[in-house]
């Protein structure tokens, strides 16, 4: 895990690429009256406003915790990601809009191929910089980059879909296939903002950490369970790219108050090492306490 200092450089490079992209869009537009260039640029639009609140989302998510905030302000990114999936559905309605009144009024294309030359470079600057910030989102745990980059790579193989449309309206003279292809934009777009729909509600209401990630903790806790150590109470959440991991330990009620809390120190100490970042609470029992069996929080005893 990188440190997340200078994070923001990518969403900026996402807003400039997004305000050259949509300039070469505008301009295959332009020169050929394609509607599918025009369904490829209004998504690009969408693409300028997701990266300015994804920029805003992730200088918010920077701020260290504060009195009313007291686990940090990573959250935010999951309304970053829920408001660029809604930006996506509106041009995708738009689009869909366009193509229908297109399907139903057919219009000719002009100066096909150098159209296609235009988006063509589009898309591939579109491609070369989805790749940088989805590596950037990895790397960062940033769930603000990766929904931008995601949404930049759904452009991509939007551009591809309407270059090939285009291409064959200009080989077969078919003038319907622009508008269909458009359509045929406009549900990949919904899809993609499905997703990101659902990356924020998921974050939004604690959903737990990758199966993954749950297998680390409970292989580490494994360990000092062949040592006698029980555990429960296991619960875990992300917000943005910080961890929140907690359980309770059972030791023998016979033990030191200074030999749980270096076992606790080990244990947490490992599951930083291996989670990082991850915020780690535990609670100690003994373990011959029936209460120190009850999980509280489900109202159940394990």
């Amino acid at each position: 895990m990188q440190p997340r200092e200078g994070i923001t450089r990518y969403a900026w490079l996402s807003i400039l690429t997004a305000f050259f992209i949509i300039v070469l869009k505008v301009l295959a537009f332009c020169l050929t009256g394609s509607i599918g260039f025009l369904s490829d640029a209004l998504e690009s639009v969408a693409n300028i406003f997701a990266a300015i609140i994804t920029l805003i989302a992730l200088i918010i998510a920077a701020r260290p915790p504060d009195e009313e905030h007291g686990f940090g302000h990573t959250k935010v990114e999951y309304i970053s990601s829920g408001v660029e999936g809604v930006l996506i559905l509106v041009a995708a309605i738009l689009i869909a809009v366009q193509a229908v009144q297109r399907l139903i009024y057919p219009q000719p294309l002009e100066q096909v191929g150098v159209g296609i030359f235009v988006s063509g470079i589009a898309a591939l600057g579109n491609f070369i910089v989805a790749r940088i910030i989805l590596r950037a989102g990895e790397q960062h745990r940033s769930a603000a980059l990766r929904a931008d980059a995601n949404h930049l790579l759904t452009d991509v193989w939007t551009s591809v879909g309407v270059i090939l449309g285009v291409f064959l309206v200009g080989l077969t003279g078919w003038l319907r296939l622009d508008p269909i292809i458009g359509l045929l934009v406009a549900i990949q777009i919904i899809i993609m903002a499905i997703r990101l729909l659902k990356l924020a509600v998921n974050g939004l209401m604690d959903a737990s950490l990758p199966i993954d990630e749950i297998a680390q903790i409970e292989h580490i806790l494994d360990r000092f369970r062949a040592q006698g150590v029980l555990f429960h109470a296991l619960r875990t959440r992300e917000a943005g790219s910080q961890r929140f991991v907690s359980f309770h330990v059972q030791v023998p009620g016979t033990w030191s108050v200074q030999q749980g809390h270096e076992l606790l120190e080990e244990i947490e100490y490992e599951i930083r090492q291996a989670l990082n970042p991850v915020t780690v609470f535990t609670h100690l029992e003994p373990v011959e306490d029936p209460l120190s069996w009850v999980d509280t929080s489900l109202n159940r005893t394990d």
